[in-house]
């Protein structure tokens, strides 16, 4: 049985795998960050964030040096599943961390 958790992201909870919500790839154990199961890209943040006025440099908030946007994509499908600004440097962030056996639980398992 499959339940989503995000628009791109769900979870089997008979085999305890994340799983693109797309294509039904599984990713990884659902114990595990999810996003250690996708394909990563950096993107470059001049091309994602252009300086508004010409001329003009970036915001600090979008300079190379400080801040960086990550994308997650299924390895299967290819549909972006998440995407994060971190500083340089910082670990993969973990936001998902489910009780799955409450989940099991839940839905009869």
């Amino acid at each position: 049985m499959k339940v989503r958790i995000t628009e791109y992201l769900e979870i089997d909870i008979g085999t305890e795998d994340w799983c693109c919500q797309r294509c039904g790839h599984p990713l990884i154990s659902a114990r595990d960050n999810f996003k250690k199961g996708c394909l990563v890209a950096e993107r470059p943040m001049n091309e994602v964030h252009p300086p508004i006025v010409e001329g003009k440099a970036f915001s600090y908030c979008f300079d190379p040096d400080y801040c960086r946007l990550i994308e997650y994509y299924c390895p299967n499908c290819g549909i972006m599943i998440e995407n994060e600004y971190l500083p340089p440097g910082h670990p993969i962030a973990n936001y998902l961390d489910l009780d799955i056996d409450s989940l099991k639980r839940k839905h009869g398992m």
